[in-house]
């Protein structure tokens, strides 16, 4: 059975940094693609960035760029969000998700390409 486990969110000063965490265990992790998704109140979910089975290739979207870093470890299991230099507009939950990728190298986008899901971390800026 199919685990991700998010851990690392919290309230944070604009400007700060957080170091999110997604354990994953219930499947070969270094065969799956990973990502890391928000949603802020009253949005839709959107991937943040997101990283090939290989770790070779990675992809963020443009709001977060130069401040988050997404790494995984695949011998741990465990999937990692560096976010520096937070922004008011980065709070939101924070999910991790995994997908079986056509080929190594691949980096899926959309949520609906995701087969399973975590149950989220929270980050907020408390300035």
């Amino acid at each position: 059975q199919v685990h991700l486990v998010e851990s690392g969110g919290g309230s944070v000063q604009a400007g700060g940094s957080l170091r999110l965490s997604c354990a994953a265990s219930g499947y070969t992790y270094s065969m799956y693609c990973m990502g890391w998704f928000r949603q802020a109140p009253g949005k839709d979910r959107e991937v943040g960035a997101a990283i090939s089975a290989g770790g070779r290739n990675t992809y963020y979207t443009d709001s977060v760029k130069g401040r988050f870093t997404i790494s995984r470890d695949n011998a741990k299991n465990t999937l990692y969000l560096q976010i520096n230099s937070l922004k008011t507009e980065d709070t939101a939950l924070y999910y991790c998700a995994a997908d079986k990728p056509p080929y190594s190298d691949y980096v899926p986008l959309r949520d609906d390409q995701y087969d399973y899901w975590g149950q989220g971390t929270q980050v907020t800026d408390s300035s």
